[in-house]
């Protein structure tokens, strides 16, 4: 390597809520060379981080504008109310959006779920960020609808949250630049969709030893086993049917004809004296 070479390293933005260390560790594992920098970014910017070369892949939250990027949705996720602890909703399992019908629901600017109309009465104004919109559940301004893991991460011992139905559900995906496919990017998908070391597809599964990719799974071997049921044989010709036996067969037939070991040689009788 020269000294103007880089080493190549791989950069990963994710937003709020997406925990990304299991794919990470994966990735260290498999591509202890090549380091892994993490890129954390909001929901808003995430695509355009893509779109400028500021991160190689990154995970973000659908729908998007997909018109150069690539994008694998990975999993649907539960929507919540954060709400205070001795608020009614909190005594609930879970509640509907006409539950809610009554309350003052905060929307901030930063919102990841696709409402055609956000549920509630809507506050004089709209939050600049989820975390402001927590702090005022917690001053008791209002309710808060977000993804089950923005709400884990802006727990709050004051706080707690409920399962709400009949709301959009937020969607994370994994996306790239489509012109910007590099086989580093190949590698990472294939460790989130769970493909092995010795995969065919993706690079990793170009350096697989190629013994392990032999044909011969079932055609050949019924093949085989059926020749030897037939006295056929690749090697070997078969037995010709002609009243003559061979192999073990032929040992035991000569052996009862010679009279096998009951008919050895006798030895000269003893003369009597």
């Amino acid at each position: 390597m020269t000294g103007s070479e880089e080493t190549p390293s791989f950069r990963l933005a994710y937003v709020p809520g997406v925990t990304p260390g299991k794919w990470v560790r994966i990735w260290n594992e498999r591509l202890p060379d090549i380091p892994l920098d993490l890129v954390p970014v909001t929901a808003a910017e995430a695509p355009d981080i893509l779109r400028s070369g500021g991160a190689d892949a990154g995970f973000l939250r659908l729908p998007i504008d997909r018109t150069d990027l690539s994008a694998i949705p990975l999993y649907t996720e539960t929507t919540v109310v954060v709400v205070p602890k001795d608020h009614l909703v909190a005594a609930a399992d879970e509640v509907s959006v006409e539950d809610l019908a009554d309350d003052i629901l905060l929307h901030p600017l930063d919102d990841t779920l696709d409402w055609e109309r956000p549920p509630g009465r809507p506050a004089i104004e709209r939050p600049a960020t989820t975390a402001d919109a927590v702090e005022l559940v917690a001053a008791g301004v209002g309710l808060l609808v977000v993804p089950q893991s923005i709400a884990r991460l802006h727990h709050r011992k004051d706080l707690t949250y409920r399962t709400v139905t009949d709301t959009p559900e937020s969607r994370v995906a994994l996306s790239w630049r489509e012109d910007a496919t590099t086989d580093l990017v190949e590698d990472f998908i294939g460790i989130v969709r769970g493909r092995t070391v010795n995969s065919t597809r993706g690079r990793a599964g170009a350096t697989a030893d190629p013994k392990d990719k032999r044909p011969e799974k079932g055609g050949a071997r019924q093949k085989s086993a059926a020749a030897k049921s037939t006295g056929k044989s690749t090697g070997k010709p078969a037995a010709r049917s002609t009243g003559k036996t061979t192999g073990k067969t032929a040992g035991k037939s000569t052996r009862s004809r010679s009279g096998g070991p009951a008919a050895a040689k006798r030895g000269k009788p003893r003369r009597r004296s």
